[in-house]
């Protein structure tokens, strides 16, 4: 699933921006999920084959933003791992030893539609590595989401790390929905439901919930998952912003600022790091700090999502996958 922007005024900048010098003093991220190869396909021709997954996304998202970030994957040591490994690393993300075990790295085709809007096909296999170094860091908080959190034999192996983490760390979900790869809902919703509970923030798009929970007002959704434990739950509508619901009663709307759209490829995935980062400079990210993300108020989750809705325009405004550096986000304006 996809989230969609309005065309108007273009902001952009290089396609392939310097990554932000990385700060580990505060803590590090765990990302778990799939790093694989993007095919782009639009009018049946192939425009370009590069890394992608959107868990892989968050991590380089979050990384340009200057954060330290382990990423926990499932990929070969094939010509098309060492092209995944050598994008993490230029952006400045670790990948967890054990990660490049599989028998060959996975691919995504992307195809594009008049409206730059991108829909998926999968080669795809996924699993947890039955061998991997913990990082040395304990993370501050751990990011699963779509494939990787649900995709068997893998899935149970990330609930189990969640819960083992929870205690010390801000748990965070983005469920991405791929319907070509996940059981029909009424066999999907009880497994993210489960994810949804274990969670502290979750981020999900409108477009996935009218799969998930067809003919339900995905603000409702929304305030239902609250009520599993999240302390806020955030549903992204594309051109039409963002709306969060929190624990304490709130229900704050941003709106998406104008940019032309290149193509919408990984615009969720970078709205949801810019949502790890900004409650990370918050303060409000760790285990301790749960019930202080609770107590947040509206003009905390504004603040931390306005900034998320200008990452996710920026990302839009050129072609693939390519959140914005801290310096970028602060030079340009969308």
């Amino acid at each position: 699933m996809t989230d969609q922007l309005p065309t108007t005024d273009v902001h952009a900048t290089d396609p392939a921006p310097e990554a932000a010098a990385v700060d580990t003093s505060d803590g590090r991220a765990l990302v778990i999920g799939e790093a694989l190869i993007d095919v782009v396909r639009s009018g049946g021709e192939t425009l370009g084959r590069h890394p992608g997954g959107s868990p892989m996304n968050v991590a380089i998202g979050l990384a340009r933003l200057g954060r330290g970030v382990d990423l926990l994957s499932w990929f070969g040591a094939d010509e098309d791992g060492a092209a995944i490994t050598a994008h993490l690393a230029a952006s400045g993300v670790d990948v967890v030893p054990g990660s490049d075990s599989a028998a060959h790295t996975s691919v995504a085709t992307a195809n594009l539609d008049d409206t730059g809007a991108a829909s998926y096909e999968f080669d795809l296999s996924w699993q947890v590595p039955s061998v991997w170094a913990s990082p040395e860091v304990a993370p501050l908080v751990v990011h699963t989401g779509s494939i990787g959190a649900v995709l068997e034999p893998g899935g149970a192996d990330v609930a189990h790390i969640i819960a083992a983490h929870r205690p010390t760390a801000t748990i965070t979900y983005d469920p991405n929905m791929r319907p070509s790869l996940m059981a029909p809902p009424p066999q999907t919703r009880p497994l993210v439901e489960h994810l949804v509970a274990s969670s502290d923030v979750v981020k999900v798009s409108d477009e996935d919930l009218e799969w998930l929970e067809p003919g339900n007002d995905p603000i409702e959704v929304a305030r239902r998952w609250v009520g599993l434990g999240p302390a806020a739950v955030i549903v992204t509508r594309g051109g039409e912003g963002a709306v969060a619901v929190t624990s304490s009663g709130a229900t704050i709307e941003i709106a998406t600022p104008r940019v032309t759209v290149a193509d919408t490829v990984g615009a969720g995935d970078s709205f949801m790091g810019g949502l790890i980062d900004g409650l990370w400079s918050a303060g409000l990210l760790g285990g301790e700090h749960r019930a202080q993300l609770h107590a947040a108020d509206a003009g905390v989750w504004t603040q931390v999502l306005t900034r998320c809705a200008r990452i996710a325009a920026i990302t839009v405004s050129r072609p693939g996958a390519n959140p914005p550096t801290s310096a970028e986000l602060d030079r340009l304006t969308p």
